[in-house]
């Protein structure tokens, strides 16, 4: 294939082999901390209450709370998907929703938070490690690839972020 021709449907496998994928990773790095679009989840945290942190406003369906440790359960189970080979699947739903509305304490609330953020620099080191063909299907996996699962925690966290901010708007609570 010459520089002036487009790549064909034959020729796709040899262009992704060959292109430097750098700023493709660097980028999926980023997204995992979103910020450029819309608030990303450290602000989305930042500064709320904790006596509103487990109160579900009128209409929605969610606290804080619940949203926060769902994001950081979610997020948590794709981690281990991508790294674990003895990977096992977890029941939905209570393996990806706290039981109640309330965090027990602040220190859980913290803790959620910590190890969300946690788990997110992992996901993020997993995108600029050279050593993973994100285009790769996971080997215990039923067909997944390692960008799938990044580019899937990163739309499900913006979504969550989303309805993070708008119950805050709800309680009053959103700078």
């Amino acid at each position: 294939m010459t520089n002036n021709q487009r790549p064909t449907t034959n020729d796709h496998e040899n262009v992704v082999m060959h292109m430097d994928d750098t700023a493709v990773r660097a980028q999926l790095r980023a997204m995992l901390d979103w910020r450029e679009a819309h608030a990303g989840f450290d602000a989305a945290v930042k500064g709320l209450p904790p006596r509103l942190r487990g109160v579900v406003p009128q209409g929605l369906v969610h606290s804080a709370w619940q949203l926060v440790e769902h994001m950081r359960m979610a997020q948590a189970d794709i981690l281990e998907f991508c790294v674990e080979p003895k990977y096992k699947l977890k029941k939905w739903p209570e393996d990806y929703w706290p039981a109640g509305a309330e965090p027990r304490d602040s220190a859980a609330w913290e803790a959620s938070i910590t190890a969300f953020r946690s788990d997110r620099r992992a996901l993020q080191d997993l995108t600029t490690d050279r050593t993973i063909d994100l285009l790769a299907k996971i080997p215990w996996g039923t067909g997944q690839t390692y960008l799938r699962e990044i580019l899937l925690v990163a739309d499900h966290n913006a979504h969550h972020v989303g309805q993070l901010i708008l119950v805050r708007r709800a309680l009053g609570a959103w700078p």
